[in-house]
């Protein structure tokens, strides 16, 4: 509360009022709950809350979902495409309770830029999933699946779910240890038509969406099918770069008497150069607010460094990159079978394959950040700017391709006052990972919108085969019609070989070693157990509890990250395989769930019609924390091998997330959502020199308050909306030292119903203002030392867009 107390009055208020509304209206005896009792039997009236009350047939902004032991909220597909058309749903859910999603540019597509944290849990340490298939753990550098706006158009999303405690036991993810994010695709219309959406907005920003319903088109059985395609443009707001991507989507969908076909298709073709992320510390003289490169000016990077290649020496760490860029092309598809056994038991079965091809690249100075003394050990005597081109700069590249298939295969029964799952989750996954040295010709300079051939260095190559298996078996037992306990278990079994095709020369790693390591690593955790109770009470309202643990799989990545293939020697490898545990996390959480429709004369007297509210109290025991541990300030990732990977101890996290919906009439509506985490280091740990004193400290880059709120009303034929999103404090570093402050954003939405329909389809002109009142700040906030420096990307600025949406 001394935090709070020092915010200035108004972000007081923006925080205290919704606390208050919530907790009186939590507690109110005032309210009366309108059940349907001459619509349903008594059981099914204690089985789940009652739906909202919707006027017109609108979908809640947020919803909270019912029957579960944990916190789960769902982020409508309608409510996302409303937040702003296109964009990322990871980005979407930053409005859900205890999420702080960052990002550089307005839609949160940008992968090299951003970071997520969910109650002090890091997007590495999340579980997605796209209708069930496994989306992997989100690493910028990919190897085992891709991210959510690559694997879906987001205008085809149904709706994400968000289960922010932990995951359901048969979700699909070796990396779940602070909960899942599910997104679920929408189902092809059962009448014929056409859907197109085109927005254009700040800085040539043009994406243009279309779709095609067949609606069900076979007399003897019922099925259906989409098909769209999607084409996005957008300079970058600091510097000339054109992040572009295409996507096409297909499903179909077949009845048959008791069972469901269903097909789905992917295919995504992004590019997107990347600016820099800023250098900062207290002794830095030259600290930007961005850091872009300065493609396609190639005359002035030529000017830019000394005749040896040496950017200016007043812009220390912050020097300038000609290029960055991620190119990322993916195909994803899968097969789902739902059948109905008899009325008591049904069986589904998904099989899913993915492929990937993409690099990620960076043309930089050849006389910055040790580069001279690798290119020293491929061409010791030649001289290095000739060698790469005459310009000065080289172009590193790491290529990756990811080749992997499954099968989830589920059966669900009912028996007596049990309703059981099982199931399994099989996966094979092929990634490769290759680190390339180009030249960048002075006569014929490279773009970033090329792929480069005839490496000049392969510097290393990795080839990882994993096999994963994850058993799960719940149970739902009603003890009686108010209460509903919750048990089961997951297996989680990881068999990893790694090996590298391409060994870096002797001198080109850190630490003087020979080689990157190989060999084989299998994990087994047998039995991660879930125990939780649903408690319905007699207005309706649901307390819930759930006891749950998890496990995060070794990362299976070559010579970067995280990951045992990354250590500098085999020796080093071999130790960790002997000691290392993989991270675990045993999650508590508690809340009530509560759906109140008001009478009458409650809604004459104050005018509110309808509110839901979830409270959730949670605690986290995080064991076997791994790090890379290095003795100097930041890890390298230009030269390879990194001395020590081990886990460090355990991190203690507490919190509490309200949320609340509140409906006024049928043209006003506000959510809130009010978070507190607190996550701290529970031990020191080594750095191979010294003490590094962490204990006690706060997880950095994941802050302790979060607020948002989001404000609809109609005025005529206008729909506003008003999102405020305030993110407070956050450590850059591991001892806490260094921070950067709190910050408070806008953005504004207007739509507009056109008075012309085509066969009754709704035409509407959207209008949409990020960043309202142009704040500067940090938005992205990268840790990689214990003290002394960090690294930022930049608050976007005030842009606009505009939307037109059509259906014919």
């Amino acid at each position: 509360m001394v935090k709070l107390a020092a915010l200035s009055t108004f972000k007081k208020c923006t925080i205290a009022l919704p606390v208050l509304w919530s907790l009186a209206l939590l507690c109110s005896d005032k309210a009366t709950a309108q059940t349907d009792a001459g619509k349903a039997t008594s059981s099914e009236q204690n089985s789940h809350l009652p739906e909202p009350e919707v006027a017109n047939k609108e979908v809640p902004v947020v919803v909270i979902q019912t029957q579960k032991s944990r916190s789960s909220l769902s982020l409508p597909g309608t409510t996302l495409q409303s937040l702003l058309p296109g964009m990322n749903p990871l980005k979407g859910i930053q409005q859900l309770a205890g999420v702080n999603f960052q990002s550089a540019d307005p839609w949160g597509n940008n992968e090299q830029n951003f970071s997520l944290f969910i109650h002090g849990f890091s997007a590495q340490q999340l579980g997605y999933t796209l209708d069930g298939v496994p989306l992997g753990d989100q690493q910028y550098g990919n190897y085992n699946g891709l991210s959510p706006q690559r694997a879906i158009s987001s205008e085809n999303l149904r709706n994400v779910m968000l289960s922010s405690g932990a995951g359901d036991l048969a979700t699909a993810s070796t990396s779940n240890l602070g909960g899942t994010i599910e997104s679920f695709s929408s189902n092809p219309s059962d009448t014929q038509h056409w859907t197109l959406a085109q927005s254009f907005g700040s800085y040539g920003a043009s994406r243009s969406y279309l779709r095609f319903d067949s609606g069900e088109f076979d007399p003897s059985a019922s099925q259906a099918f989409y098909l769209s395609i999607l084409r996005q443009r957008a300079r970058a707001w600091d510097f000339e770069g054109i992040q572009s991507g295409e996507q096409l989507n297909a499903k179909w969908i077949k009845h048959f008497a008791d069972s469901k076909l269903t097909a789905y298709y992917n295919f995504s073709d992004k590019t997107e150069p990347n600016e820099d992320s800023i250098v900062r510390n207290a002794q830095e003289g030259f600290v930007p607010y961005t850091r872009p490169t300065t493609y396609p000016d190639f005359a002035f990077a030529q000017n830019y460094l000394t005749p040896k290649g040496e950017p200016p020496r007043a812009d220390g760490p912050n020097y300038r990159n000609y290029f960055g860029v991620a190119q990322r092309r993916d195909h994803l598809a899968y097969l789902k079978l739902e059948t109905e056994i008899n009325p008591r038991n049904s069986w589904n079965n998904q099989v899913y394959w993915h492929q990937h091809d993409g690099l990620g690249a960076v043309a930089g100075p050849i006389e910055v950040a040790g580069l001279p003394a690798l290119f020293k050990v491929y061409f010791p005597t030649q001289d290095l700017k000739q060698t790469f081109g005459g310009s000065g700069y080289a172009v590193r590249t790491t290529e990756y391709t990811i080749n992997r298939a499954g099968l989830i295969s589920n059966w669900q029964g009912r028996s007596g006052a049990h309703q059981w799952q099982t199931g399994i989750w099989i996966e094979h996954n092929r990634s490769d990972a290759y680190r390339r040295w180009y030249q960048l010709d002075r006569q014929q300079p490279l773009s970033p919108y090329q792929r480069p051939r005839d490496p000049l260095i392969t510097q290393y190559g990795s080839a990882i085969n994993n096999q994963v298996v994850q058993l799960h078996w719940q149970d739902a037992w009603q003890v009686q019609a108010a209460i509903t306990l919750q048990a089961g278990f997951k297996s989680s079994l990881q068999f990893a070989e790694g090996y590298f095709p391409v060994q870096p020369k002797l001198g080109a790693i850190n630490g003087g070693s020979s080689a990157l390591p190989e060999g084989k690593i299998t994990t087994k955790a047998w039995f991660l157990p879930q125990l939780g109770a649903v408690w319905r009470l007699q207005n309706q309202d649901q307390v819930y509890v759930n006891l749950q643990k998890n496990l995060r799989q070794f990362i299976t990545y070559g010579a970067v990250g995280a990951s045992p293939w990354s250590l500098n020697s085999q020796s080093a490898f071999e130790l960790f395989k002997r000691t290392a545990e993989p991270e675990t996390a045993i999650s508590f959480e508690t809340g009530i769930r509560t759906r109140r429709h008001f009478s009458d004369n409650f809604r004459q007297t104050i005018g509110l019609r309808s509110i839901e509210n979830q409270l959730t109290i949670y605690h986290v025991n995080f064991r076997d924390r791994l790090l890379q541990i290095s003795p100097t300030p930041v890890i390298s990732s230009i030269v390879n091998g990194n001395p020590i990977l081990a886990n460090v101890g355990s991190v203690k996290t507490y919190g509490i997330d309200i949320a609340s919906t509140l409906q006024f009439g049928s043209n006003l509506s506000l959510f809130n959502a009010l978070s507190y985490n607190h996550s701290s280091y529970q031990d020191d740990y080594f750095n191979g020199a010294n003490r590094v004193n962490t204990k006690g400290k706060q997880v950095p880059a994941s802050p302790s308050w979060l607020n948002k709120s989001m404000l609809k009303f109609k005025w005529n034929s206008l729909e506003w909306q008003l999102i405020a999103d305030f993110v407070g404090k956050r450590y850059a570093t591991y001892t806490n030292d260094l921070s950067v402050p709190a910050h408070f954003l806008m953005h504004l939405g207007v739509q507009y119903p056109l008075p012309w329909k085509w066969r009754h389809e709704q035409n509407r002109l959207s209008l949409h203002l990020t960043n309202l009142a142009n704040r500067r700040g940090t938005s992205t906030l990268l840790v990689g030392a214990a003290n002394n420096t960090y690294n930022t990307f930049p608050i976007p600025p005030r842009q606009i867009f505009v939307s037109l949406s059509s259906g014919f």
